[in-house]
């Protein structure tokens, strides 16, 4: 007879799902058009549009469960956290409603994307569990723009750093003046278009799109003797 691990709330994996399915439970909301607000977190981006590569995804995305598939998964940490900010006091920040405008603003410049076609999913998170939630969530959903087409989150490199490769998210969504800069790559924005429309017909989506899913409820029946209080059937 195997034994149930007892559960553990405090558990580093259980505490990462309680912020995970936090922000999983909140009201998705147009990404452009963000009222200022303060805070750094998580969030999650969500494509509904009808850019042919991600059609797998708008299609999910339309379904009776509502938005399921994310596209990109982030997070946004205070100025200084890298570096270990105090644990005693949370400085006032926008780090969070920042970096979803610099989002924007990467989406605005890309011309086979429009921004009306974006969801937004964000909570404002205690520092300490930002990378944590975020991992859990990139984890699960295996979102493109975090895998297969790295770059969207990507800042502009700075004067005398443009030698690297243009992103690969740069080069199937062309716009953003600094990724012109950068080298070419050897691949063509067709190569890539293929390579996310095989990856997305071939991802498995998770069985649910939450953490917690509720187990099947036991069924019991009364023991009348009172030698038990009941049996599983």
């Amino acid at each position: 007879m195997s034994e149930a691990a007892p559960y553990n709330p405090l558990d580093k994996i259980n505490l990462g799902i309680s912020v995970a399915e936090a922000l999983l439970g909140r009201k998705p909301v147009a990404l452009d058009g963000l009222e200022r607000f303060n805070g750094a977190g998580i969030y999650a981006l969500y494509y509904v549009g009808d850019f042919e590569a991600y059609r797998a995804l708008s299609l999910r995305n339309a379904g009776a469960d509502g938005l399921v598939a994310p596209i990109y998964v982030g997070k946004a940490i205070p100025a200084g956290g890298r570096k270990g900010a105090s644990l005693q006091t949370t400085p006032t920040t926008f780090a969070l409603w920042n970096r979803l405008r610099e989002h924007v603003e990467s989406i605005r410049s890309a011309p086979n994307l429009e921004i009306k076609d974006l969801r937004c999913r964000y909570l404002v998170v205690d520092d300490i569990w930002i990378p944590l939630g975020e991992s859990l969530m990139i984890a699960k959903f295996s979102p493109v723009w975090n895998s297969l087409i790295d770059g969207f989150g990507n800042h502009d490199p700075g004067k005398g750093r443009y030698q690297g490769m243009r992103t690969r998210w740069d080069m199937l969504h062309p716009g953003r003046s600094w990724a012109d800069r950068c080298l070419a790559r050897p691949e063509t924005s067709d190569d890539i278009d293929r390579e996310v429309r095989s990856h997305l017909a071939q991802l498995e989506p998770p069985a649910s799109p939450h953490f917690l899913v509720e187990e099947r409820k036991a069924r019991y029946r009364v023991n009348r003797r009172g030698s038990d209080a009941g049996a599983a059937e």
